[in-house]
């Protein structure tokens, strides 16, 4: 056990956020994304929805201040215009996490695949809401 740091993160997930460098992507995903075919770092976080595994990685993850868009979800196919839930949800974790609005990239449905693919890693949760899938870039720690 360690002190001050949420359960959530795992040895697996701790480890794979401390080896990611400055700019690298990191996807968490829903229970219907197909994670397994993406990437060849995968932790699976079922049972657990995906804010709640952002709100965790958020917590020790530093997003990209040198970006205009630190973070990226996935369109709502046929209606790139509607917001779902989740993504008021992870764009309030990440407002709280960062002390203040963070701009999100909405991407294409293939298109969030294809990055997807590139990321550094993914997180699987068991979150079976429809667009629980978030991307996110990594910043740095500044000296104190």
């Amino acid at each position: 056990m360690l002190k001050n740091t949420d359960p959530l993160l795992n040895a697996d997930l701790l480890y794979i956020l401390a080896s990611m460098g400055h700019g690298d992507e990191i996807a968490i995903v829903d229970a219907n994304f197909p994670a397994e075919a993406m990437t060849e770092r995968l932790v699976r976080l079922d049972g657990v929805n995906a804010t709640r595994v952002l709100e965790a990685v958020l917590s020790i993850f530093p997003l990209d201040d040198f970006v205009e868009r630190p973070a990226a979800v996935m369109e709502v196919v046929d209606n790139p215009d509607d917001e779902p839930v989740t993504v008021r949800e992870f764009k309030a974790a990440a407002a709280a996490a960062e002390g203040h609005p963070i701009e999100f990239e909405a991407v294409e449905r293939f298109a969030f695949y294809d990055r997807t693919r590139e990321t550094f890693a993914v997180v699987a949760t068991g979150d079976r809401r429809l667009y629980g899938n978030v991307i996110l870039v990594k910043g740095i720690v500044r000296p104190d």
